[in-house]
């Protein structure tokens, strides 16, 4: 299919056929990321602050990774990179499942745990940003944003998806075989096996040709000034995802993945409802009322004594980071040519996952200090400096205009 040809009324069905990867990938994350830190802490009997480092890992791995997926899947293609990650996320899986049989063992269950959350992160890293070149590559440049945004839905709707199942799985009495920490495991390697064979079925897209590759770096310098206000606006997801369930644990409360489903589904309200706004008033506009939304999102998380409090902090939190990606996403991307869309979107992307994958840890160290109010009101003023950084950025914009 040649890029740029594809009819407005199919573009839909085009992009769907392929980000269904995505949706994959980031269900299985939702269902680690609901009981990782619960298993850690409670039946390892770790720390809060390893409980969230188990989380955050995955996020260092995706950086790390991240590094050269762009490369690969602009010299290689992006439906074999697809496949290698969906491949990986079946280790992950199969990791836990031997975790769970090992608990009797705590120091090396867990490195079966890291280990697992490290392969995720590399599925993670493959997938989600092949999934978005190999639709750029299908729809076309000029739908970039609706590309990223799709992408974005399957995401966190994956997550939102995947939490309450783990939940479901990770406490059931019922399922002695398939239950418990082994059953999230199993169903997260399932899963991605089966997104393989619906890969092979989709057309592949040829790798551009080009000369000489810039550097990871060189490109990272490009896009660099979008990915530091993405970065600020990351560590309230950083917060979230490692910290929520240890937080409403530690309250007493119940319904942490309930919490965590209301997060994800007002970030995909947000896309559908929104994202047209990114065109309308451009992605610097957009990120900064988004940056703020996130902001007192995560005030109210920290202000906040109830459960029901906490419920709307994370709800509003979603739905003021549902848009920094996208709006922030199309100018990093304008900054390189077609022929290294792979790389410019890795690149940006590293800028969350060094984000997400030190916010985890760092925060978690300030629980037994200040509390868990103090942990999201910091991420809350990160959020506040992300606004500031995108108020530069478009006077910059317009200055260069």
């Amino acid at each position: 299919m040649s890029e740029g040809a594809v009819r407005t009324s199919s573009v839909t069905f085009v992009i769907l056929a392929v980000v269904v990867f995505t949706l994959f990938c980031y269900t299985d994350i939702g269902l680690q990321m609901a009981v990782v830190p619960l298993f850690v802490r409670e039946k390892l009997g770790f720390s809060s602050a390893m409980a969230g480092f188990a989380v955050s890992v995955q996020y260092l791995a995706t950086f790390a990774s991240r590094i050269g997926a762009g490369k690969r899947i602009d010299t290689g293609g992006p439906k074999r990179v697809v496949l290698m990650g969906l491949s990986t996320g079946i280790l992950s899986g199969l990791l836990l499942v031997a975790a769970s049989l090992l608990v009797s063992w705590p120091l090396l269950s867990l490195l079966f745990v890291l280990a697992g959350r490290i392969a995720l992160g590399v599925a993670e890293s493959w997938v989600a940003t092949a999934v978005i070149v190999w639709n750029i590559r299908r729809a076309g440049v000029s739908k970039t944003a609706q590309v990223i945004s799709w992408n974005g839905v399957c995401s966190y709707g994956g997550i939102a998806l995947g939490a309450p199942i783990a939940t479901m799985i990770y406490h059931s009495v019922y399922l002695p075989v398939v239950g418990g920490f082994a059953g999230v495991g199993l169903l997260s390697a399932v899963l991605m096996g089966v997104g393989i064979p619906l890969a092979l079925r989709q057309p592949a897209v040829a790798p551009l040709a080009a000369g000489k590759q810039p550097s990871f770096f060189t490109v990272l310098g490009l896009v660099l000034p979008y990915g530091l206000a993405l970065a600020a606006g990351s560590v309230g997801f950083g917060a979230i995802s490692a910290l929520l369930a240890l937080y409403f644990a530690d309250q007493n409360w119940s319904g942490a993945a309930f919490a965590l489903a209301l997060f994800g589904l007002t970030f995909v309200l947000t896309r559908f409802v929104f994202t047209t706004q990114i065109a309308k008033h451009g992605g610097n506009s957009v990120a900064i009322v988004s940056l703020f939304v996130e902001a007192l999102g995560l005030f109210v998380l920290a202000f906040g004594h109830s459960a029901a409090w906490a419920d709307a902090g994370a709800a509003l939190t979603g739905a003021g980071f549902s848009l920094v990606f996208p709006a922030l996403g199309v100018g990093a991307v304008a900054q390189t040519g077609p022929e290294n869309k792979g790389a410019a979107i890795g690149a940006f992307s590293v800028c969350l996952d060094i984000a997400i994958g030190i916010s985890g840890p760092l925060l978690g160290l300030m629980i037994p200090l200040w509390g868990y109010g103090a942990v999201f009101q910091a991420a809350a003023l990160v959020s506040l400096v992300g606004v500031v950084l995108c108020v530069l950025l478009k006077k910059q914009t317009r200055l260069a205009r």
